[in-house]
């Protein structure tokens, strides 16, 4: 029997591990066990491509981190949206914004089946988090979903966090819109962060030229998105009020003296802000 094939009889009922996962890749970038060989195979390309990846995905988490504490501890956030969370890993969401803040509600909200298995399983005993099975392209469904507006106040304000998410949308999936979308039923007060695979161009032909390989390597294998330009990825947050140092890469948001992540040809390729609703 196929590695594959015998993958397959151990993995959670809904789990197809004949195609890789988008979250599942992450979790292998980022040392994690809950991947199967083939997405192995298609963190293996992308490391062809990008050896220090997995130091991206290092500065995605520590970024993450920094935004939770910023908007708990100062800008007083007690509640977040967390849409395409991922598999769990060290530093989740609620465990950040809890250690500042008892109380806060977290809604994580995914559609990988494995990503649901694990994430319910993490939570079972805390009635302040939840998970959510909706997908992105839909965001009424989410805003709408029971459990959602079960620990979502939506007069009060709400941290939205769309990590490593919008640029595995195609641009007929309108991503600007989408989050538009979200905001537009958000409270003033309320946050959006974002973090986005970014193609510099000109300004740096060959990290431009990495990103391009990358991008061929994620549509071929997982049939997903574009790495986007700056004025793109700023799009997102048309209307709201950038929080210093705007656009940047991960490392450079508000970096902190125990973070990991080194620099490398990624570094200009993964790039994050933060925004409040006036």
């Amino acid at each position: 029997m196929s590695e594959i094939g015998s993958e397959q009889d151990r993995a959670p009922k809904g789990v197809d591990t004949t195609k890789p996962s988008v979250s599942r890749v992450y979790d292998y970038m980022l040392g994690g066990k809950d991947n199967y060989e083939v997405d192995r195979q298609v963190a293996a390309m992308a490391l062809e491509v990008a050896p220090d990846a997995p130091e991206a995905a290092q500065a995605n988490r520590e970024f993450l981190g920094r935004v939770v504490r910023y908007l708990t501890a100062e800008a007083g956030i007690r509640q977040f949206l967390d849409i395409g969370s991922g598999l769990p890993t060290q530093g989740n969401v609620h465990e950040i914004a809890k250690s500042a803040a008892e109380g806060t509600r977290v809604v994580y909200v995914d559609h990988d089946p494995i990503v649901l298995v694990h994430g319910r399983a993490l939570l079972a005993v805390d009635d302040g988090t939840t998970i959510v099975e909706a997908d992105l392209r839909d965001p009424a469904a989410i805003l709408d979903d029971p459990e959602v507006r079960r620990l979502i106040d939506f007069s009060e304000p709400v941290g939205l966090l769309l990590f490593a998410i919008l640029h595995h949308l195609t641009d007929e999936e309108d991503p600007a819109g989408i989050a538009a979308r979200l905001l537009d039923r958000l409270p003033p007060g309320s946050y959006l962060a974002v973090s986005h695979f970014h193609n510099p161009g000109p300004a740096h032909p060959e990290v431009s030229k990495q990103a391009y390989a990358a991008e061929k390597i994620f549509n071929e294998t997982l049939g997903t998105g574009r790495w986007r330009t700056r004025e793109e990825i700023l799009a997102y947050f048309d209307g709201l009020e950038l929080l210093e140092p705007g656009l940047v890469p991960l490392p450079e948001w508000r970096p902190e003296s125990d973070d990991r992540a080194e620099p490398g040809i990624t570094y200009h390729t993964f790039v994050g802000a933060v925004a409040r609703k006036p």
